[in-house]
């Protein structure tokens, strides 16, 4: 039997649940099915669930939008913008008698989502897993101590995470997966390999850290950060959080390889709340996330037309 799972790439969250769904299937089905792992993602370019995607006898969709193709038998996921339409949101409510559905946006990651079923609706050993679950849900929910935490690349598992959000596409994965079954996440984490690739780009985040303290702009509570001069490897998640403790709200905007990315966010350290729902401001604009923290993409041709965006949106955060 072959399963083909597919995550959201280039996302530890995504990486990770794919671990534990793995870990599910074999729980249920036994060692014997065969994994192909896809990276999916919204930006222009970037791999997109489909049919062609979906071609094993058993098919995953984990951390990503809901495809409604009858040969999707497992979905799991816990963002608020999971649905393109009321018609997928049905036939997702019509499916989930078939006990393989699972969506909970309260939930803050979706490998405690899937963790959660395997232990609890298939009574699944996750033996061995248990740092793996943890950190992907520290990191997906951003719960650190402080932003410098958040930064901190001292610390192996986040230089993996680094790598993962860098590289994650399905070569990355396919080598990943069964080595973090097999092995501690600490191990693999602060392996030859994982420090290899992480050399290659630590001085790319250096870089991004300078130019955000070059280019950030106050817009009241909110920072805005326009780095769309260069193109850029990933858009960091934290730094203007640690480089400006006191805004509530962050809007950075960067030019990709392929796309146009507008990365926004509230600061969990502020000490404000978020009185905002950044899911739906997303999806205004066909992008996505959670209540408190979101993107859109752009195609790479669209920097002005996603320059007007990011202003509106940092406008309507600031009040």
């Amino acid at each position: 039997m072959r399963v083909v799972v597919a995550t959201h790439g280039h996302c530890f969250d995504g990486l990770a649940s794919a671990v534990v769904f793995t870990r599910l299937i074999r729980a249920t089905e036994g060692p014997s099915p065969t994994f192909s792992y896809r990276a999916c993602g919204y930006g222009d370019g970037q791999q997109q669930v489909s049919d062609a995607v979906l071609a094993g006898d058993q098919n995953a969709i984990l951390d990503y939008r809901f495809f409604p193709s009858p040969r999707l038998t497992w979905y799991f996921d816990h963002h608020r913008t999971a649905f393109s339409s009321e018609d997928d949101r049905r036939l997702f409510g019509e499916r989930i008698p078939s006990g393989r559905y699972f969506y909970d946006p309260s939930c803050t990651s979706c490998t405690k989502l899937v963790a959660g079923a395997a232990r609890d609706r298939f009574g699944a050993d996750l033996g061995g897993l248990e740092e793996l679950i943890r950190w992907a849900d520290v990191i997906e929910s951003a719960a650190f101590a402080t932003p410098a935490e958040a930064l901190d690349r001292a610390n192996p598992v986040m230089r993996l995470a680094a790598v993962i959000e860098r590289h994650g596409d399905d070569k990355l994965l396919a080598q990943l997966v069964p080595e973090l079954l097999q092995k501690p996440l600490s191990a693999v984490a602060a392996s030859a390999e994982i420090e290899r690739r992480y050399k290659k780009i630590e001085g790319q985040h250096e870089h991004f850290v300078d130019l955000v303290k070059k280019r950030a702009e106050r817009h009241g509570r909110v920072v805005l950060v326009d780095l769309t001069d260069e193109p850029l490897e990933s858009i960091g998640k934290f730094v203007t959080y640690a480089l400006h403790p006191d805004a509530v709200y962050s809007v950075i905007i960067g030019a990709l390889k392929s796309s146009v990315k507008i990365s926004i966010g509230h600061n969990p350290w502020s000490g404000k709340p978020c009185d905002a729902d950044i899911s739906a401001i997303c999806a205004r604009y066909g992008g996505g996330g959670h209540p408190f923290v979101g993107a859109v993409q752009f195609p790479k041709g669209e920097i002005a037309r996603a320059r007007e965006v990011a202003q509106a949106i940092t406008a309507e955060l600031a009040g």
